[in-house]
C-alpha cells in the first residue's frame, strides 16, 4: 500500500438505521462529500507549499559556471575543459564489451586478405605461431572444391614466404602448375617424361648436409641407397620385401659400388639377376633376388625405361629458394608417379636433415594420389613427425576431407597413417565443400553448426581457418601479377 493510499481518508456509518428517511440520508452523504472534499484541499495547499519552499531555496542557492569560477585569479581556462576519448586495446575493453570477432594472429608474417568478420588484415606464418606457442605443430591441411582458390591461397602462402628466408620443395606436382611459379622466383622445375632428355639417378649422392665427416657421409649414402633401391622394389612389386630380397639388393650394391665411381640402377639389375660367385657362397642368390631384379628391370628396360637407366642429367640443388618435380607428363602411369616421388622424396630428405637449411615449405599437391602409395604415405607421416625438428612446414592440398577415407580400408595400418596426418596439421583451411560432404567434414574437424551453415556459401577466395580453437574467415587477396601467374583457368576462359 503506498503512501497515498494510507492517508486516504474513508468515511462511513458503522450503522445504518434500518428506517432512515430519505432527508436523513442524503444529509449524512453530503457531510461525508465535504469531509473529502476538505482533506484533497489540504493535501494540495501542503504540495504547493513545499513546492514553493524549493524554488525558494534553489533561487537563494548560488552555483559555480561550467567555465569555473570567475576571476583572474582561478586559473580559468578560455574554454570549456574537454577530455580526450579513451582509448584502449580489444583485449582490455572485451570485459565491457561483448566482441564477435578478435583481431586475428598480428601483424608478423605472411599477408593473406582480409578477415570478413573484423574487417582488418589477416596475417598468417606457421613459424612465427609457433614460436609464439599459438600452435605446436607446423603443418597445414588445405581442403576446397575445384576451383574455389585453394591452389592460388597455396602459391601465395609460400612465395609470399620467400622473402623472409624460406625456401620451398614441391617432391611432386602432378599437373605442372608450379612450375612457372618456380621459375618465376628463380627456382628450378625438374620436369620428368617419356620423350624427354631428362634423367634422374636413384643411386647419386645427393646433397650432403654441412658437418658431416667422410666416413659418416659414406655409411649416409650407403644407407640412403640401400633403402631408396629396396622401397623402389616395393612400390613395383606393391607389397613389402622378404629377408632374402633385402639380403640380394645388398650385395648386389656393395658389388656395384666396389667396382663403379658413379653406380647406376642397370648394374644393380645386372648383379641381382646374375650376383657374383664370390658373393654367392651358397649358389641360391639369383633365386632370391628374381622378383626383385625383374621389378627393378622394370624400372630401366620395361615400361618405365628412359628416366632412371642412366646418370643424371639435372641436379637437385637444395639452396635454390624453390624446387619442383614436375609429373604432368607421366600423370597417367600411377606406378611411375609413386616410383619418381620416392626417388624425390630421399633426395629432398638429404636436404631437410641438414641443420643450417633454414626453414622450409614442403608441399603435396594432389595429396589423394600420393596417399595411395603406402611407401610414400609413410614418408610423409615421418616428414609431417619431424617437423618442428627439422624447421619444416608441411601443406597438404586436397579436394575434400573424405579423400582420407579412400586411403586403405577401415581399420587399417594406411588409414590410420592418413588420419594422424590431419591429426598433427593444427592449422586446417578448408574452402568451399559441397552439401553432401558438410557432416564429414564437420566430424572430422569438430565445427560448430555455425561454421558447418558457412561451408556451403564461400565463395572463390573465401575460406574457414581453423587453427586450434580459433576460427577466421577470410578473403584471400592477389596482386594482379600474382592472378595472372597464378591463374589455373586459362585454357577455360581463353
Amino acid at each position: 500500500m503506498n503512501r497515498d493510499e494510507r492517508e486516504r481518508l474513508h468515511t462511513s456509518v458503522l450503522v445504518s438505521p434500518s428506517s432512515e428517511k430519505r432527508g436523513l440520508r442524503k444529509q449524512r452523504v453530503k457531510a461525508a462529500k465535504q469531509i473529502q472534499v476538505a482533506q484533497q484541499q489540504f493535501e494540495q495547499a501542503a504540495a504547493r507549499e513545499k513546492w514553493e519552499a524549493e524554488q525558494a531555496e534553489r533561487r537563494s542557492t548560488t552555483y559555480l559556471p561550467n567555465a569555473g569560477e570567475p576571476g583572474t585569479a582561478q586559473l580559468r581556462s578560455p574554454g570549456r575543459f574537454k577530455l580526450p576519448r579513451h582509448q584502449d586495446t580489444s583485449a582490455t575493453l572485451a570485459g565491457a564489451y561483448p566482441f564477435l570477432a578478435e583481431g586475428g594472429l598480428g601483424s608478423d608474417g605472411v599477408f593473406v586478405g582480409q578477415d570478413l568478420y573484423s574487417g582488418g588484415s589477416f596475417v598468417y606464418d606457421p613459424w612465427v605461431l609457433y614460436s609464439r606457442g599459438i600452435i605446436t605443430a607446423p603443418n597445414l591441411v588445405l581442403a576446397g572444391i575445384v576451383g574455389s582458390g585453394k591452389s592460388s591461397l597455396a602459391k601465395s602462402l609460400y612465395t609470399r614466404s620467400l622473402p623472409f628466408g624460406r625456401r620451398v620443395y614441391v617432391p611432386g606436382d602432378p599437373k605442372g602448375e608450379h612450375t612457372a611459379v618456380a621459375e618465376a622466383v628463380g627456382g628450378r622445375a625438374i620436369v620428368l617424361g617419356h620423350g624427354l632428355t631428362t634423367r634422374l639417378n636413384p643411386l647419386d649422392e645427393g646433397y650432403r648436409p654441412s658437418g658431416i665427416g667422410d666416413d659418416e657421409w659414406a655409411i649416409t649414402v650407403a644407407a640412403r641407397r640401400r633403402d631408396l633401391i629396396g622401397a623402389l622394389a616395393e612400390t613395383v612389386l606393391d607389397r613389402p620385401l622378404s629377408p632374402l630380397e633385402h639380403t640380394a639388393i645388398d650385395t648386389a650394391l656393395t658389388e656395384t659400388v666396389r667396382h663403379n665411381t658413379v653406380p647406376i640402377l642397370p648394374m644393380i639389375v645386372d648383379h641381382v639377376l646374375a650376383p657374383d660367385q664370390a658373393a654367392d657362397t651358397d649358389g641360391r642368390l639369383a633365386e632370391d633376388g628374381r622378383l626383385v631384379g625383374h621389378a627393378l628391370r622394370r624400372l630401366v628396360s620395361g615400361d618405365l625405361a628412359g628416366l632412371f637407366d642412366g646418370p643424371s642429367t639435372v641436379q637437385f640443388d637444395p639452396t635454390l629458394p624453390m624446387i619442383s618435380l614436375d609429373l604432368s607428363r607421366v600423370a597417367e602411369n600411377s606406378t611411375l608417379i609413386s616410383v619418381l616421388m620416392t626417388c624425390s622424396s630421399a633426395w629432398m630428405e638429404s636436404a631437410l636433415l641438414d641443420p643450417n637449411g633454414g626453414q622450409r615449405w614442403c608441399i603435396y599437391d594432389e595429396a589423394w594420389r600420393l596417399m595411395s602409395h603406402p611407401a610414400l604415405l609413410k614418408r610423409m607421416d615421418a616428414h609431417w613427425r619431424l617437423a618442428r625438428h627439422y624447421g619444416i612446414a608441411n601443406m597438404l592440398i586436397f579436394h575434400k576431407l573424405t579423400d582420407l577415407e579412400n586411403v586403405g580400408d577401415q581399420g587399417s595400418a594406411m588409414r590410420s597413417l592418413a588420419n594422424s596426418l590431419l591429426a598433427n596439421a593444427e592449422t586446417r583451411i578448408i574452402y568451399r565443400q559441397e552439401s553432401d560432404q558438410l557432416g564429414a567434414t564437420a566430424n572430422a574437424l569438430g565445427l560448430t553448426g555455425t561454421e558447418r551453415q558457412l561451408l556451403p556459401g564461400l565463395g572463390v577466395g573465401q575460406g574457414l581457418w581453423r587453427i586450434k580453437d580459433r576460427s577466421f574467415v577470410c578473403q584471400h587477396q592477389l596482386h594482379p601479377a600474382e592472378l595472372e601467374l597464378f591463374d589455373t583457368t586459362g585454357r577455360m576462359t581463353g
